[in-house]
Parts: structure tokens; sequence; C-alpha cells
């Protein structure tokens, strides 16, 4: 009788010789995979770098557009779109950030001079102290002279930090607020070219009826139109709530400088410290170095 049943040895052999056939199919397999995954990858690289190329062509094309349209309008060759209410208002606001700069620049003249200024009564004061204990005869004289100094010195900080605060507050509104809105009118005046290039492109292929080439335009115009359109309406905004802003924040600047240096120069010290209590205006202590203001 012949049995069907495998020897121990005969089971191993077996194996191993299934192992390395299942090994090798799927190195087989593996090997088939990965011209796929290459080739996924550089069909990808393909896309990106077309989308790049088509992304540069763009630019210059707009550029080009840009720059022609920029050169032809100062040579007058080419019409440009006139907003005449809209640039007037531009034409102001440039005209009022330079004489905001000039208040700034006198305003941090001042208040440097003045800094000196207190060092230089500090420095006397300490000088009279100093004769008043080394000068027997004088020195009732001396110190009352010390005194006084002191006392003006101390005033005299009050002021400095008002000084202080009406430069950090005019710096705020001439160096950002008003200097973000001079950026949109910028952008808006780079759009208002790009959309006269286009507008300009369109008629002439209008002109001599180039159907494909009109139809293209048309597409081009109407995105620049868009953009055009939207950043005016954002400048107009702009404009009219840097407006509001300007004279909210001025008006209160102003009244804190006015009333400082009348309580200062006029000896008023009890008018002097309710303008700063008034305004939340916190005068540098002894010690903190240059002035530090907190406002609420």
């Amino acid at each position: 009788m012949i049995s069907t049943k495998a020897t121990p040895n005969s089971l191993s052999d077996k194996n191993k010789s299934y192992n390395q056939t299942n090994s090798y199919t799927n190195q087989l397999d593996t090997r088939q995979a990965m011209p796929s995954i290459n080739g996924t990858q550089q069909v990808v690289q393909g896309i990106e770098a077309g989308a790049k190329i088509d992304a540069l062509k763009k630019w210059t094309v707009s550029t080009y557009k840009y720059t022609k349209q920029m050169v032809s309008e100062k040579m007058g060759r080419r019409a440009r779109t006139v907003d005449t209410e809209l640039e007037k208002h531009i034409q102001a606001l440039r005209e009022t950030q330079l004489r905001y700069a000039n208040l700034l620049k006198l305003s941090k003249q001042l208040t440097s001079q003045f800094s000196n200024l207190l060092v230089t009564q500090k420095l006397l004061g300490e000088a009279l102290t100093d004769l008043s204990i080394k000068s027997p005869d004088l020195q009732d004289e001396f110190n009352q002279n010390a005194e006084l100094q002191k006392i003006v010195s101390k005033s005299g900080d009050t002021l400095l930090s008002a000084l202080n605060f009406f430069t950090e507050n005019l710096q705020t509104l001439s160096g950002k607020t008003i200097d973000d809105t001079i950026m949109t009118i910028r952008d808006y005046e780079s759009a208002r070219i790009e959309y006269d290039a286009y507008r300009t492109d369109l008629e002439a292929y209008e002109a001599q009826g180039q159907s494909f080439k009109t139809e293209e335009a048309r597409k081009e115009f109407y995105i620049q139109r868009d953009k055009f359109e939207s950043l005016r309406n954002n400048l107009q905004i702009k404009m009219k709530f840097l407006e509001e802003n300007k004279v909210k924040v001025m008006r209160k600047q102003l009244l804190i400088l006015h009333n400082a240096q009348a309580a200062y120069f006029s000896g008023n010290k009890e008018e002097l410290e309710k303008t700063m209590k008034e305004f939340h205006i916190r005068v540098m202590s002894k010690g903190e170095g240059t002035s530090f203001l907190e406002t609420h």
C-alpha cells in the first residue's frame, strides 16, 4: 500500500521552495510598480513646470502692457482714465502727508531741545545747592534759586511727557495711518494703468474687426476692470475713514499740547497735572530713563 503522507524533510524543502518563489514574485511586482510611480511624478512635475511657464508668460505680457501704457501716457500718445474728484482728494492727501511730516520733524526737535534744557536746568540746580553749602554768606540766596530750579524742572518733566505723547501719536498718524492709505493709492494707480492698457488693446482689436482676439481681449479687460473698480472703492472708503480718524486724533492731541504748554509757561502746576490726568498721560518717574507714556 502506497502512503501519501509527506515526511518532515520533504515538507521543509517544499516550504523553502515556495517562500523563494513568493519572494521572487514580490520583487517582480515591486519592480513593475516602480515605473508607474516615477511616471506619475514626472507627469506632476511636468504640469507644475507648465503652470510656472504660463504664469511667467502672463506676467511678462502684463508687465509689457503696463510699461507701454505708462510710457505712452507720458508721451501723450494714449489717453488715461481720470476720476477728477478722487484725484483731487489724492493730491490733497499727499500735501497733507508732507505738512504732517514737517510738523512731526519740528515736534521731535522741540522735544529733544526741551529735554536738553531740563538736563541743564537740573545740573544748574545741583550746582546752586552745592554752592549754598560752601558759601555761608549766600546760603539763603543759593538755596532759593536751587529750589526754584527743582520745582521748574519737575514741571518740565511733566511737559516733556506731554510733548512725547503728542510726538508719538503724530508719528503713528503720519508714519503709519496716512502712509497705509498712500500705499493703497499706489496700488490703485498701478491698477488704473493696467486697466487703461487692456482697455486700449480692446479698442484697437475692435477697430480692426479681429473677432477672436477681440473676445480674448474683452475677457482680460473685464478682469482688469473689476480689479480697478474694487481698488478704487477700497481707496475711497480708506480715505473717508482716514479723514475722520485724523480729525479725531489731532483734536485731542492739539488740546493736550495747548493745555500743557499754557499751564507750564504760566507756572500753573495744578492745571498742568490736571491735563496729564485728564488724558491719562503718565509722567516719567526717576530712574526710568526715557519717558514712558501710557494711554487708555
